[in-house]
C-alpha cells in the first residue's frame, strides 16, 4: 500500500475484505459502528489512490487523476481528524475520559477546517516518489498542523480505558511520528499506508473480542423477555380458581 499501484490493489481490497467482514459482526454495538467501519474506509481509500498512480504514470485521464487526489486528501486530511477521535469516544465508557477526548475532538475539527482551506487554497497536485506518492497543497505551517493532526488522530486513543485501543495509540504516536520526521512530503501516503495496518488490527478487535461482550449485554436483554413471556401464562394459570 502506497509503495506502488500493485500494492495499493492488494492493500486495498485486502482490507476492504477485513472491512466488510468487521461490520457484519458489530451486532446490536451500534456504538462500535463508526470504529468498524474504518477498515473498510481505508481499503476503499487506498483503492482510491490507485488513480492517483495511474493518473500520474498516463494510463487514466489527467481529471481521473486530479478527482482521485482530491478524493484521497479530502479523507486524509479533513476527515480522518474528526472522524477517528468521535469514533473512539463513541465506545468510550467513562464519562471523565469521553471529556478528555472531547479536547482532541476539538482539535481534530480545527485541523480538518485548516487543511481544507488549504486544499481549497491550493495548489493540489500529487507527484511520483522514491516507493510512494507526494502530495502537496496551500498549507505553510506543515510541521505545527502535523503534530496537531498525530495529536487528534492519536490522542483519542492514548486516553481509551479499553487497553488494546490505548496500546494501538502508543504504536500509533509512534510510527506517525517517525514517518511525519522521514519524509513529510510523502506523509499523507505513508500515513495512510500505516493506518491501513492498523485498521486491520482493530479488525481483529472487533472481529474477536466483541462478540462475546455482545452475548453478556444481550443476556440481561433476553432474560427480561423471557420473564415478559412467561408472565401471562401465570395469569392464565390463576384465572380459573378465581
Amino acid at each position: 500500500m502506497c509503495f506502488s499501484v500493485q500494492a495499493d490493489i492488494v492493500g486495498g481490497l485486502a482490507v476492504s475484505a477485513v472491512g466488510i467482514d468487521v461490520l457484519r459482526h458489530v451486532g446490536q454495538r451500534r456504538n462500535h459502528l463508526a470504529l468498524a467501519a474504518l477498515p473498510l474506509l481505508f481499503g476503499l481509500h487506498q483503492l482510491d489512490e490507485v488513480f492517483v498512480w495511474l493518473g500520474l504514470q498516463g494510463h487514466v485521464s489527467h481529471s481521473v487523476g486530479q478527482a482521485a487526489t482530491w478524493v484521497y486528501l479530502l479523507f486524509a486530511f479533513v476527515l480522518l481528524p474528526t472522524y477517528v477521535p468521535f469514533a473512539v469516544r463513541r465506545i468510550e465508557q467513562q464519562a471523565r475520559r469521553r471529556a478528555v477526548m472531547n479536547v482532541f475532538q476539538a482539535i481534530g475539527v480545527a485541523v480538518s477546517a485548516t487543511l481544507l482551506f488549504a486544499l481549497i487554497r491550493g495548489p493540489v497536485r500529487a507527484e511520483l516518489a522514491l516507493n510512494h506518492l507526494g502530495y502537496t497543497s496551500g498549507l505553510h505551517a506543515g510541521w505545527p498542523i502535523v503534530a496537531a493532526y498525530v495529536l487528534a488522530t492519536c490522542g483519542s486513543l492514548l486516553v481509551s480505558s479499553v487497553p488494546v485501543i490505548a496500546a494501538f495509540g502508543v504504536i500509533n504516536m509512534i510510527a506517525v511520528a517517525g514517518l511525519a520526521y522521514t519524509v513529510v512530503d510523502g506523509f499523507a501516503s505513508l500515513w495512510c499506508f500505516w493506518a491501513a495496518i492498523t485498521s486491520a488490527a482493530f479488525a481483529a478487535y472487533l472481529r474477536y473480542v466483541l462478540p462475546p461482550q455482545q452475548r453478556l449485554a444481550l443476556e440481561p436483554l433476553q432474560r427480561r423477555s423471557a420473564l415478559d413471556s412467561q408472565q401471562p401464562q401465570r395469569g392464565t394459570a390463576r384465572s380459573p380458581g378465581s
